[in-house]
């Protein structure tokens, strides 16, 4: 049994919300360079140059790189041979995004309420899922959520009876709607199967998956493609100003489902669609 102190947790949890908001994975950087080749545009390739910028600077001067540093996600694959000391584990994340968050002088975003609409002031409480696995290893991996992207999201109850084009076509409307709600180009992450909250659940998931990777399964790495294909011929573009590349990827993760259902979600990540992990 490996123990993992609740200020270990903590700490790191502190760091990545600081990081996730300030530095943009390497993925996410290479997508800015392929999809500003891909542009047809000229005004959508000046505006890649500009996001280009807009992550370089944030980097260089430890900035924010987007005024909504957005809802702390947390996911944390938990290993079973862990024993977490000290204290509460979901106490430990929660007092990590509010360090992390007033320390690192980011937004603060997040209401106790939903209807009632008072600001916590410190960006708690986190969306928390654990996932116990083996092991003695802890993986912690902060998503901050804008909720320009996030409002932009959708799932629906599909019949079995839905082929992969039905799916397709929900997936392209969903991004079609959004418009440059979502500050495009988009990256999409789509859930499918399971229940109707596992299917979301997928969705989010699907937007920490590598840009630079595509589906184990042929597939559903053709359903990324033909979705990826068709998005980009709705011609919104760069943040909506026209051009060729309105998404940088379509993700798809599938889970097993019941007889008399087929559940799909689709989660929005804009442009930054930002992350940051470590390993305990």
């Amino acid at each position: 049994m490996r123990e993992i102190s609740y200020e270990t947790i903590e700490k790191s949890v502190e760091e990545l919300c600081i990081r996730a908001n300030i530095c943009l994975p390497e993925d996410v950087k290479a997508a800015f360079d392929e999809g500003q080749n891909n542009e047809a545009s000229e005004s959508g390739r000046a505006i890649f140059s500009q996001m280009k910028n807009n992550w370089s600077l944030a980097e260089k001067c430890g900035i924010p790189v987007c005024q909504d540093t957005g809802m702390a996600v947390v996911f944390c694959e938990l290993g079973q041979d862990v024993h977490i000391t000290g204290g509460n584990f979901e106490d430990a994340v929660n007092s990590g995004v509010r360090n992390g968050y007033l320390k690192g002088c980011l937004r603060l975003s997040v209401v106790s309420d939903p209807l009632r609409r008072v600001n916590t002031n410190d960006n708690t409480p986190a969306v928390i899922h654990t996932r116990i696995v083996p092991g003695d290893q802890m993986k912690l991996t902060v998503a901050p959520k804008g909720f320009g992207s996030e409002n932009m999201s959708a799932v629906k109850m599909f019949t079995p009876s839905a082929k992969k084009e039905d799916i397709i076509d929900f997936i392209v409307k969903t991004v079609s709607d959004a418009g440059s709600n979502p500050c495009p180009p988009v990256i999409v992450g789509v859930g499918l199967g399971g229940t109707f909250e596992l299917s979301t659940y997928l969705a989010k998931k699907a937007l920490l998956k590598p840009l630079d990777q595509t589906n184990d399964d042929p597939f559903y790495q053709d359903m990324e493609k033909e979705a990826l294909r068709r998005i980009n011929e709705l011609g919104i573009g760069p943040q909506g100003l026209g051009g060729t590349v309105t998404a940088l990827s379509v993700n798809i993760l599938t889970y097993a489902t019941h007889i008399a259902g087929l559940p799909c979600a689709v989660n929005m990540g804009c442009h930054i669609t930002r992350h940051a992990e470590t390993i305990l």
